[in-house]
């Protein structure tokens, strides 16, 4: 799971599918990064750890960190949260692992908007994680 700063809706994305999973009793590994150091260490935003708080999902200890090739051989899927962020992505992805770099909303089958929007700036942090839980679940039944 990839946004700008790994903040606000990576964050909340790895959190949510951490939570799927453990429900499931899958065996996944679940990470989220930045495609910029802007927030290196740094917990995530309160607004995203208040919010999956309220839907009883703790990513408190989750610290920012900026995406790394190594990323591209350990993970099967690398989930861009918006089309800026994918293309930093693939700019950055080794020429064998493109196909595993995905649009997140596009994957998860949203049909109102590709792109999950920077709660930052935008739309607030419920309607956020509405949008990523949504995708979340339907990427779980694709990929389980």
């Amino acid at each position: 799971m990839v946004c700008l700063g790994n903040i606000c809706r990576s964050p909340l994305a790895q959190g949510i599918m951490e939570d799927i999973a453990k429900q499931k009793n899958l065996n996944w590994t679940i990470d989220s990064a930045g495609t910029s150091s802007f927030h290196n260490g740094e917990a995530p935003d309160p607004r995203s750890i208040k919010v999956a708080n309220i839907n009883n999902i703790d990513i408190s200890h989750q610290r920012s960190r900026e995406i790394k090739k190594e990323d591209f051989d350990h993970f099967d899927y690398i989930f861009a949260m918006d089309k800026s962020n994918l293309r930093d992505i693939l700019n950055l992805c080794p020429a064998n692992h493109k196909a595993k770099v995905k649009l997140f909303l596009e994957f998860g089958d949203n049909t109102e908007t590709v792109e999950v929007p920077d709660p930052y700036y935008t739309l607030g942090f419920a309607e956020v994680f509405k949008l990523i839980n949504d995708a979340c679940e339907i990427i779980y039944q694709k990929l389980s």
